[in-house]
């Protein structure tokens, strides 16, 4: 028989203060274990009263007892060690740190199912004056555990913008560390060879008036789009135009016809012009009312010259700055973009690799020295293969420079070395992340991807939660594999489809697909049509292996206008995703869609300056695993007979409803039964709301974006009793809330903000009993508060404008968790549209 005392021998070696200890460091240290670790380290304070009871009780215990106290030691001894792990990890490494909550989220479910299960059972059964006490410590694990499911929840609505462990802040951290490092490092990037080109190219856009055209050329990877940039951003090129800057991207595979329309419509002083109107050719002798007026329009990434004469406009007052890879015959001017002085280089690569200017006195110099060298002096090698560096032994240092050391020297053929060279920092990213990096050469070239979009297919196809999407965003960002685009409107980034976007270097979309297509087109994972063919059909590549099914788990298609006999019999028994991009005011849907049982993501997108009509819509009949489906630019058909059983999210994005949401013969609550999402952004002719999704028990999040013509919402809205989520961003038609909602005891957000002509809340608002955030900004028609707000137990965060504030500060008196935030102007950047 052994003697509890002896339990000493096994947990006296401070095992759980230690492991106390270690968790409270990590919560003021990592940015996506700091939450995590906060819950466990209530828990270990918990339980520690009971351990410590039973360790100094006295009380006998048989053998099988003791030996539950030895796994639980056990246990408590691998949590140490995960604690030392996390603080050795950076907060710059959020996918590591990730990883590690997750790891700690374990250890608390092993612990508590310990404590429920043996111990509780045998040894508590024994233990008298604990077992006593073990009802309350349980009551209080139980609490643990669900706010950590809160804290998985938490990342929809943002509470605490940039608070720690959400997904939302995560990607609020990297734009805001993004901008701060634009902002702190402005000049700074300068240093970095563009201070010489910037003032080159300013003194022959501002300094020549007999230069029209002015070119940018460099390989690459270059900087020519960053120098570009600068020129935007710089005083006296903005004072010069009196900010009238366009900037465009053109791409390998353009609409011209939209891009022309962008240009004149900037030009005429009346933004795009419509789809009727006929932009004049070559027009030398062209006079127009704004001809004293100077405008500058930077067109990015042209490729051929057929397409920059279609887009060249020689008007008087009007400029033009060409970034490309090559020299075309139109440009009165060029300046040709140099790799970096060694410097500069050296300067860009340890800013990647370790957060300063030069090499750390802790790092080898000469290894350093010799990654820079391999890297070509190229900007984007240097920022990829130095953060992919970040945070490495000396030994992973020595492997990467081993690896490009044995590739050619980036000289002609530039282009495949540099892609390969980096090819070597993916090669070293955790498979996960890696396939998700590859994930992205399935959107088209030079546009930006909504970040739900790619949330979205990630957790479908890769089985993973939306916080792991979001651990890997981060990651990749980090990595400088992607860049997070914010729109102006910053603080609501869960408010529009298009506030938060993903945008690549087409080198590095390029490394994606070279990697993506080894191997015969019929074994890919991803089969994907880099850019639109000059036929604007199916590649023959596709077409020679339609005798076989293709193996595809992501199939993108980019077309112009597709009829029935334009398509082939292509089977894809596999696919999961679809992307079809198209430009066309008419379009019939590949009917191979019936040969894809097991898809779970749709994405629809049409390019064109008009909506388009779909269809073979009742094809959708057929997908029973379709999980999300996202229309973009179309007019919405009639969805009668049509049931997705399986839908849980719909995005319905810059589209035509035409009533086709409501009718005898369209009732969504028959046709998305089991819809958890629903988004309408950007829907003009949306003047009511479709009162039978009132009836979808199962919604949990409503999105009502920039519908300015909406007008009401049905009174039955208050029915929707699992909504969490309702956000009625920028709806300026919009005048009164119907009192239902305050029927809604499980709304945690509510976004009301640039709904102009709201003139109240609902006085009964104090019902809202999980309310915990409201963003009200640019809402001048509200100026009282309802009394019984004081009532709102859990509201935490409010977001509103000056003169409202004071009101919501006297509620924050009563309510000390209450944090009351002033919105700042938004300034309109359309001068600087990449779209």
């Amino acid at each position: 028989m052994t003697v509890l005392t002896d339990v000493t021998g096994v947990l006296s070696n401070d095992i759980v203060s230690d492991l106390w200890k270690n968790l409270a460091t990590i919560s003021h240290k990592t940015l996506n274990s700091k939450a995590t670790a906060e819950h466990l380290l209530t828990f270990i304070r918990e339980i520690l009263p009971s351990i410590e009871r039973i360790k100094y009780s006295g009380v006998e215990l048989p053998q099988p007892r003791q030996s539950h106290l030895d796994r639980l030691s056990e246990i408590l001894r691998s949590g140490v060690e995960l604690s030392h792990q996390a603080l050795a990890t950076s907060r710059w490494n959020v996918y590591r740190n990730f990883q590690l909550a997750k790891k700690m989220e374990n250890l608390e479910e092993t612990v508590t199912k310990y404590l429920q299960g043996p111990l509780q059972a045998e040894i508590l059964a024994d233990v008298s004056q604990v077992r006593v006490d073990m009802a309350e410590r349980f009551d209080r694990i139980e609490a643990s555990n669900r706010r950590m499911e809160r804290f998985f929840e938490d990342m929809k609505i943002g509470v605490g913008v940039g608070g720690s462990g959400s997904g939302s802040g995560w990607i609020e951290e990297v734009v805001r560390s993004s901008e701060e490092d634009e902002g702190s490092f402005g000049n700074f990037s300068l240093s970095f060879g563009l201070e010489f080109g910037k003032n080159k190219v300013v003194e022959m856009v501002v300094g020549r008036k007999d230069f029209c055209v002015i070119g940018i050329c460099g390989i690459g990877g270059s900087g020519k789009t960053t120098l570009a940039r600068e020129i935007c951003r710089d005083e006296q090129v903005r004072c010069y135009f009196k900010e009238r800057i366009l900037f465009l991207t053109v791409s390998q595979s353009p609409n011209v016809e939209q891009l022309r329309g962008k240009i004149w419509g900037h030009i005429m002083g009346s933004g795009s012009m419509n789809t009727n109107y006929v932009v004049p050719q070559w027009m030398p002798q062209y006079e127009y009312a704004g001809s004293q007026a100077q405008i500058l329009i930077i067109l990015d990434d042209v490729w051929t010259l057929s397409v920059l004469e279609q887009l060249v406009f020689r008007i008087p007052g009007v400029k033009f700055i060409v970034v490309s890879r090559f020299h075309f015959s139109v440009f009165n001017a060029t300046y040709q973009v140099e790799p970096l002085g060694e410097d500069d280089a050296l300067s860009l690569f340890c800013h990647h690799a370790f957060g300063q200017t030069s090499i750390p006195s802790t790092a080898n110099q000469n290894l350093v020295k010799q990654v820079v060298a391999e890297c070509g002096k190229l900007p984007l090698a240097l920022k990829v293969i130095g953060a992919s560096l970040r945070d490495q032994n000396e030994m992973f240092w020595l492997s990467v420079k081993t690896r490009l050391s044995q590739g050619l020297s980036i000289g002609e053929s530039y282009e495949l070395n540099l892609i390969d060279r980096m090819a070597i920092s993916i090669n070293y990213l955790p498979e996960k992340i890696k396939e998700c990096f590859l994930d992205l050469c399935s959107f088209q070239e030079d546009k930006k991807v909504p970040l739900e979009v790619l949330i979205n297919m990630w957790v479908e196809i890769h089985d993973i939660h939306e916080t792991e999407a979001y651990a890997i965003v981060v990651e990749l960002s980090n990595k400088n594999l992607l860049t997070l685009v914010k729109e102006a409107r910053a603080g609501g980034m869960y408010s529009s489809c298009f506030e938060i976007s993903i945008t690549q270097h087409d080198i590095l979309r390029d490394l994606a697909l070279n990697l993506s297509n080894r191997g015969s087109v019929n074994q890919r994972r991803r089969l994907v049509m880099p850019k639109r063919d000059d036929d604007g059909q199916l590649p023959k590549e596709w077409l020679r292996h339609e005798d076989q099914p293709f193996e595809a788990q992501i199939v993108s298609i980019q077309t112009g206008e597709m009829r029935k006999s334009d398509w082939c019999n292509l089977e894809f028994p596999k696919a999961e995703v679809l992307i079809i991009n198209f430009t066309s005011s008419e379009y019939f849907l590949p009917p191979f869609i019936n040969r894809m049982p097991n898809l779970r993501a749709l994405i629809v997108i049409n390019h064109s300056t008009s909506y388009a009509r779909l269809h073979n819509i009742s094809v959708l009949k057929s997908l029973t695993k379709l999980r999300s489906l996202w229309l973009e630019k179309v007019s919405i058909p009639q969805l009668s007979g049509i049931v997705m059983e399986s839908l849980r999210k719909l995005f319905i994005v810059l589209c035509m409803i035409n009533n086709s949401l409501e009718g005898k013969d369209s009732n969504l609550a028959d046709i998305f039964p089991n819809i958890s999402e629903l988004t309408l952004d950007h829907c003009e002719d949306l003047t009511e709301f479709p009162s039978s999704i009132c009836k979808i028990q199962s919604l949990k999040n409503l999105s009502l974006t920039n519908c300015h013509n909406l007008t009401r919402l049905p009174n039955e809205l208050g029915s929707l009793n699992s909504l969490e989520i309702l956000r009625l961003y920028a709806c300026p038609d919009l005048r009164t809330l119907p009192p239902s909602i305050c029927q809604m005891t499980r709304l945690k957000y509510i976004d009301i903000s640039q709904c102009v002509n709201l003139t109240s809340f609902p006085e009964a608002i104090s019902k809202l009993v999980s309310l915990e955030k409201i963003d009200m900004r640019e809402c001048p028609m509200i100026a009282n508060i309802p009394k019984s707000a004081l009532s709102l137990h859990s509201l935490q965060l409010v977001i509103c404008d000056e003169e409202v504030s004071s009101t919501w500060k006297e509620i924050g008196k009563a309510k000390p968790n209450l944090n009351v935030q002033v919105a700042e102007m938004q300034y309109d950047l359309d001068w600087l549209d990449t779209d």
